[in-house]
């Protein structure tokens, strides 16, 4: 898991100044199609940077102000793709402080109760991300539960927005149950790896596992810029490269393709 904070000390959430006595665990994807973080905070060199200030570290005035709609919702934390491409987690509200993440239903709110997290979408197609976003949510979801002492398997705790909702705690909303069965998860199975984590049978690494892991860190590092661009750049001009993946680790194969093409030079 990798987490960094960011608190939207702005946002009117966090200013009401309200806290909870955690029992639970809520899960979110925000609807949108964009998996980065910093569409929702104002970022960092890690992060990455908002560029369009529509972020949610400003009061609903200063928000209403320039898109013409109020804010009004904060998350405790959000989960997507960092500046490197990677996967992580910004926290954005103290875990204890009560975020405006769920509305509520006929039975009351779990805002209430349940700490929540936001997970960037994106198009709903890409296996890797999903896998990415998944682990790191089956990961931050078992630290909350160390943490607070609470059982992922026992009944409300760990749910999703829709549950919520048909639990009557939460407003009318689908996420994430349009989203995680595209790719054969349930909340019954997010719940049951959630546990297996606490438990720490997933610190033994099947080899299918470490497989995706390799797959996952090696895309992640041919995603990364060349450490010396100018020198990069001139061996794509002379053709020895074809200019793409520069920190990605070169095959055999590919290694004689280059000799050869240096040596008729």
């Amino acid at each position: 898991m990798r987490i960094v904070q960011q608190y939207l000390t702005r946002n009117d959430c966090y200013r009401a100044g309200r806290t909870i006595r955690p029992q639970g665990v809520m899960i979110h994807s925000t609807g949108a199609n964009n998996p980065s973080v910093a569409r929702y905070v104002p970022g960092d060199e890690e992060i990455g940077r908002n560029t369009y200030g529509n972020h949610w570290n400003q009061t609903n005035t200063e928000y209403k102000a320039k898109f013409d709609k109020k804010l009004n919702k904060c998350a405790h934390a959000f989960m997507g793709r960092f500046a490197d491409g990677g996967v992580g987690t910004v926290q954005t509200l103290p875990w204890n402080r009560r975020g405006w993440h769920c509305g509520r239903g006929k039975n009351g709110s779990a805002n209430d109760t349940h700490i929540s997290f936001e997970i960037c979408e994106d198009g709903l197609t890409d296996a890797s991300y999903f896998k990415a976003v998944y682990q790191e949510a089956v990961e931050l979801t078992a630290s909350l539960c160390k943490e607070y002492n609470l059982d992922p398997l026992a009944d409300g705790v760990v749910i999703c927005h829709k549950e919520g909702y048909r639990r009557g705690i939460a407003s009318n909303h689908g996420d994430v149950l349009h989203w995680f069965p595209k790719f054969g998860k349930t909340m019954d199975d997010f719940r049951a790896d959630v546990a297996r984590w606490m438990e720490g049978e997933d610190e033994t690494v099947t080899y299918e596992q470490w497989k995706e892991y390799m797959d996952r860190y090696l895309a992640e590092r041919a995603e990364l810029p060349a450490s010396m661009p100018k020198l990069f750049a001139e061996a794509n001009e002379l053709g020895l490269t074809d200019g793409t993946r520069p920190m990605a680790f070169v095959t055999r194969e590919e290694s004689a393709v280059m000799a050869r093409a240096a040596a008729l030079k």
